[in-house]
């Protein structure tokens, strides 16, 4: 399993728009095939700086999605609202306790 880490660093006033952007999507994005999860964090200190953290079945589905014509939606949508060069990292799980 693949875990993606998105870090995103937004205009304060364009915050709303990214949340009302994500709420739209969100479902559709967890629906597509090869995510396992999605969760979207928010910064306690830096408010305007947020996460998403998924799980993807494999490298090959989370490029998928990348090239997907939902990606391109809201990816379209959300570039123009940073602040800031987003990053992102994909990550093999090594433990996990609960």
């Amino acid at each position: 399993m693949l875990v993606r880490i998105v870090k995103m660093s937004f205009e304060p006033s364009k915050i709303e728009e990214f949340l009302a952007n994500f709420e739209i999507n969100k479902q559709k994005i967890r629906a597509f095939e090869g995510c396992q999860f999605l969760e979207l964090y928010r910064d306690l200190n830096n408010t305007n700086i947020f996460f998403t953290y998924s799980y993807w079945n494999s490298e090959k589905d989370l490029n998928n999605y990348r090239h997907s014509e939902l990606f391109k939606s809201v990816w379209s949508k959300t570039k123009p609202l940073f602040n800031a060069k987003p990053e992102a990292w994909s990550v093999d799980k090594l433990h996990s306790l609960e």
